[in-house]
Parts: C-alpha cells; structure tokens; sequence
C-alpha cells in the first residue's frame, strides 16, 4: 500500500507532514511518498531524523497557494505538489491521495487528472462529525454550491457506501437535511430529493433539522455544498467556543481549579470526541481514485490520521462499490419500464 502526500501544501509547511507520514508509516505499515520541493523535504527529514525506507520523496517544484485560484493548478501549475501527487495515482505508482492544501485545487486535480465515475454527476466532500452515538457523515460539505435532487440522490448513495465501511454498519440510516421533519418541508429541490430517496433501497429516515445532526438520528446526512459548508464551519466554531470557555471557567474559578484533576479525564474525552485531527481527512467521492482533502492547518496527527481513512478506502474498495451502486441505480428505471 502507498499513499502519495502533497507535504507542502498545508499552512505550515512540511513539518507536520512529514511527522505525520512517518507516524503512519510506522503505525500502519505502509510506504508514503512525499511529494514537494525535494531540497525542503530532505531537509525537514533530516531535522527530525527521519531514514525509515519505507518514505520516499517525489519532487515537485511548484505549490499551490491557499489565497490562488484552484483553477491555477490546471493552467499555470502542473508541476504542484498536488497535481503531481495525484498523477502518481493515476498513473498506478499510488493507491490513494492526501493534502491539506489548497481544498478547491486538490479538486480540481481529481476532476482533471483522475476524471469522474462513469455515471457521476457531482463529486462530493464527505466529512465525519461526533454525535451523541459515535459518528455521522455529512456530505456534501463545499465541493458543489448549486444541486439538483438528482445530485443529492448520488450524494447519498456515495455516503451510504462510504458509511457502510467507516462505520462499519451494514445499513446506515440516510438523512436529508431541511428545514423540518415533515416531507412537504423545504424547498424544491430538497422535496424532490425527498421523493428520490424515498423510492430508493437505502435506509432512508425522512428529513432531519440541522438541530439533529449531532444527536446520532442519521448516520449519513445529505445536503448542497453550501449549505455543509455553512453548516460545517458554523460547528467547528462553536465546538472551539465551548472549549475555550470551558477552560476559562475551569482556570477563572478555585473551585474549578481544584476539582480539574477529577474531571480532567472526561474533559479529555470530550476533546477528542471534537478534535478534526481525529478524523483526519474527507474523501472527495465520486472520483476515479481516492482524494483525501485534510483541513489546511492539519496537525501530524491529523496527517496520520488522513493516511489511516485513505488506506481503509483503498482496502475495503469503496469506490468500486460506489461505481456499482451508482450504476444500479441509472440501470433502475429503465428496468421498470421493461417490466
């Protein structure tokens, strides 16, 4: 198994790349190749006397910066790090691709270099989010702003495949996010996706508000690329208020001080339970390959992490049965109208 790291990409640099890839090297038994300017990544391995063969380097002599236009990438830039990154899976020379660069460039190196699914409309960015019972997907999270219901329908199925192996539940339960429970809520595109989804073999459990993302009710939560995004952003703001204030009232009282040792261990539960870097990565899907699009300012271990989701989809063969279910699922009303 080698994953291909675009590891000058992030917002700080090769450090926490190259950690990170070393990290799951050793933990998952793998071979990284780290794609970047050869002379700062040699010298990044070298300051954390990192020799374990089993990393390589590939060079690159461009990076795509966060404040570019993805579009630059496909014009001006072959020769980035993520481009370059993503022909070695193209080219068979890597399983899977992970960056924590620029999130609309790595996009667009997939669309161009990897190509969609046969019958894929739309890619779309799954993240992973904690509920109240472990874990939900919600897709998609920025890759499409405008979508029709046939879109959210290949959303789903796409999320359902991916659930099935994440978390590792036969038949997760499908959630269209609205503004109400009731079928009639919505708008019309999300009214039309609920007559879709509701005619289809998934585990469908009606609308959901966004007020039940986190309670665990759905497993994988479907939406336009706006609104993920907005919503995605909006929870990664209050989960780092509610640190913060919790540590102010922990550290601004006596009392809180002197009962931190007890409620520590919780404490630490919870932050984990919200930290990004647990999750890693999101997988672009519905492309010819596996894409895992990392927050800019990953941590090595979110770098690890990312590797971990990238090499589990290579193993469990998501994308094949994505491209089977979404196949089925062009080949169904033809089926009908011959019956």
């Amino acid at each position: 198994m080698r994953i291909a790291l675009d590891a000058v990409g992030g917002d700080h640099g090769p450090a926490p790349c190259v950690e990170g890839a070393l990290w799951a090297v050793k933990e998952f038994d793998l071979d990284v190749v780290l794609v970047g300017d050869e002379t700062a990544l040699r010298q990044e391995c070298e300051r954390q006397s990192c020799h374990d063969s089993r990393l390589t380097i590939r060079h690159a002599s461009q990076v795509v910066e966060m404040h570019e236009s993805p579009a630059i990438v496909a014009r001006k830039k072959r020769d980035s790090s993520i481009w370059v990154a993503t022909e070695l899976v193209k080219n068979g020379h890597a399983d899977a691709v992970v960056s924590p660069g620029n999130t609309g460039a790595s996009m667009v190196a997939s669309f161009f270099v990897l190509g969609l699914m046969k019958g894929v409309e739309r890619p779309a960015i799954a993240t992973s989010l904690p509920t109240l019972s472990g874990e939900a997907i919600m897709l998609d999270v920025g890759a499409n702003v405008d979508c029709t219901a046939k879109h959210l329908e290949q959303f789903a199925l796409m999320g359902n495949e991916y659930g099935k192996h994440l978390l590792r539940k036969p038949n997760p339960r499908v959630g269209l996010l609205s503004i109400g429970e009731e079928d009639s809520k919505g708008n019309e595109v999300t009214k039309e996706a609920f007559k879709l989804l509701k005619g289809s073999s998934m585990n469908f459990v009606g609308n959901i508000e966004g007020r039940d993302v986190y309670s665990g009710i759905a497993d994988i939560v479907v939406c336009d690329g706006f609104i993920g995004n907005v919503a995605l952003k909006i929870s990664e703001g209050v989960a780092e208020m509610i640190k913060r204030l919790l540590l102010k009232e922990i550290s601004g009282h006596f009392l809180g001080r002197l009962a931190y040792p007890l409620i520590s261990g919780p404490l630490m539960n919870l932050k984990r339970k919200i930290d990004y870097a647990e999750f890693g990565g999101a997988p672009l899907l519905g492309v010819n390959g596996i894409t895992m699009i990392c927050h800019g300012r990953s941590s090595a271990k979110a770098i690890k992490n990312a590797v971990r989701r990238a090499k589990g989809m290579a193993e469990g063969g998501v994308r094949e049965l994505i491209q089977r279910d979404i196949e089925e699922s062009r080949s169904r009303p033809s089926m009908e109208l011959e019956i």
